[in-house]
């Protein structure tokens, strides 16, 4: 009988599933989760912490940084626009009041296809002209309506004011300066409700479908519930300011853009839920 052969003897291979560690994290890439939409509007805007007025730049920042090139180009295209607009003798700086808020709304638009993950893109720029165009340029309306009024108050103030001093007898430079500082003042207390007002009235008619003197409305509260952080937000905006404007002012082709998409998260912030 011949010697038998046993086959030699190899060590069994362990099952992958018991050489990885259960506890490790897993490897693949997941992609940020990011919403398909806005959230319902609110019937009343949220009052926020101080803080988020840093908050609204930072996240703000983020929005352009996701599409700078783009956001660049939009800008420099507005700023010639709005350049070609001021030498129209008379009606080119009622135009540019009346195109601030559909531009603003187009931008809307493009910070939130950003935000839901469908990118930016140059078409954004004019998206104000094809979407609510009629309730944004009533914006621009009452806008200038607003400063036709403010302007023509601070100027009855300040003439009548140097014209009683003058049939008085008392005009001098002690009360021209007085009269003209409270024509200032004056002019402030009415301008900043009206700024208040128009501030995310494009975004609200835009993205929400609220008429414009609705939108304003609420616009004007939604800034009134939040005057810290929008306080916070400004001293940032003037550092800012100043710090783009160094050395030949091209830091604005990247604050603009920047504010903007600031003005959406801070609208995301007050009055989504």
């Amino acid at each position: 009988m011949s010697e038998s052969h046993l086959p030699e003897n190899k060590e069994r291979p362990i099952p992958a599933a018991w050489t990885k560690n259960p506890f490790q994290a897993p490897t693949a890439h997941v992609e940020d989760v990011r919403p398909d939409s806005d959230g319902p509007l609110l019937g009343e805007p949220n009052r926020v912490g101080a803080g988020r007025g840093s908050a609204w730049w930072h996240d703000g920042w983020g929005l352009f940084r996701e599409a700078t090139g783009l956001w660049i180009g939009i800008s420099v295209t507005y700023i010639v626009l709005i350049v070609l607009l001021s030498k129209i003798a008379f009606v080119g700086p009622l135009f540019t009041y009346l195109l601030m808020p559909l531009v603003s709304g187009g931008l809307m638009l493009g910070c939130r296809s950003l935000q839901t993950g469908d990118g930016l893109s140059f078409g954004h720029l004019f998206a104000g002209f094809q979407q609510n165009s009629g309730q944004l340029i009533l914006i621009g309306v009452l806008n200038l309506v607003g400063i036709f009024v403010i302007g023509l108050v601070v100027a009855l103030v300040i003439g009548g004011g140097i014209g009683v001093a003058t049939i008085g007898g008392n005009f001098g430079r002690g009360a021209a300066a007085s009269t003209i500082i409270i024509g200032v003042v004056l002019g402030l207390g009415l301008g900043i409700p009206l700024a208040m007002s128009i501030w995310f009235a494009p975004a609200l008619v835009i993205l929400n479908d609220l008429p414009a003197i609705k939108a304003m409305k609420l616009s004007f509260i939604g800034c009134l519930h939040n005057m810290l952080p929008f306080l916070l937000w400004g001293i940032i905006g003037f550092v800012l300011a100043i710090i783009a404007s160094i050395p030949i002012a091209l830091g604005w082709l990247l604050l603009v853009p920047t504010i903007n998409c600031s003005i959406y998260v801070a609208y995301r912030d007050i009055f989504l839920d």
